[in-house]
């Protein structure tokens, strides 16, 4: 029930419901999706897909997905239709592919010593992508998790690559990744006169840091945040996308 969340939030998002044209964005993992011990089996919130898909249908209305999935995983994971955007590898990769070249090589060496580092410490394990590698560490025992992110930290200066620390997650990319910048380019894309943005990581507080003032940020889970609202799970997220469709095709009705 909207009920349950802030009430200044409710403000928010019902001022946002007003403007000519909205751009709704998300995280995937731990935001429109819970959070799992195996990555592979991460699916959207029933409630919170069906009303970011919804908002979508809207007249003069956008919805994407901005995810550190790859373009195709996060496809795959999340079911979403063309009417949905789609941004993986942390605001990288659009669908017609990466703004920069990837050094295929750099990638590869970053890789194999990454496996070199998991190999032997159960519940680590490594996550590639078209153009960046993670370690996750979260099914790790925490001596092994932080033996292998304080390898993987030693080992990454002599990478020329850009470095990304979340929830039990250490990712090297070849290329520049920026939420922060996916966002300004869909907003630039679609004419957007207020972006929402969800996010739970580390990461998605470069998108939070360049939303304007007339923006919606909004914070799931505890941590430090640049977000100016903040809710406690995804189950809120899917609240509020409901709430904020809900606003919305009431005022394009009037």
């Amino acid at each position: 029930m909207s009920a349950d969340l802030p009430p200044e939030l409710l403000a928010a998002l019902s001022t946002a419901a007003d403007t000519p044209r909205l751009l709704v964005t998300s995280d995937f993992d731990g935001t429109l999706a819970p959070i799992v011990n195996n990555p592979a089996d991460a699916r959207p919130l029933p409630a919170a897909a069906e009303g970011l898909l919804s908002l979508a249908e809207l007249p003069s209305t956008t919805t994407a997905l901005i995810s550190g999935r790859a373009l195709e995983t996060l496809r795959a994971l999340s079911s979403m239709p063309a009417t949905v955007h789609l941004v993986g590898s942390h605001g990288a990769e659009f669908a017609g592919g990466f703004a920069h070249d990837i050094d295929r090589d750099l990638l590869q060496d970053i890789t194999e010593r990454l496996r070199e580092i998991a190999s032997g410490r159960t519940g680590v394990t490594v996550e590639t992508k078209p153009a960046s590698v993670a370690l996750h560490v979260r099914n790790a025992a925490p001596a092994d998790g932080e033996a292998a992110l304080a390898a993987a930290w030693e080992a990454s200066s002599q990478w020329d690559a850009h470095v990304t620390t979340g929830k039990a997650v250490l990712e090297f990319a070849v290329v520049s990744t920026d939420k922060g910048e996916a966002v300004d380019i869909l907003r630039a894309e679609h004419d957007a006169t207020v972006v929402v943005f969800f996010g739970d990581d580390v990461t998605d507080e470069k998108a939070f840091a360049r939303l304007r003032d007339s923006d919606v940020g909004v914070k799931v889970g505890p941590g430090e945040t640049a977000a100016a609202y903040r809710v406690d799970s995804p189950d809120d997220v899917a609240t509020a996308l409901h709430f904020l469709l809900t606003q919305r095709r009431s005022r394009r009705r009037s």
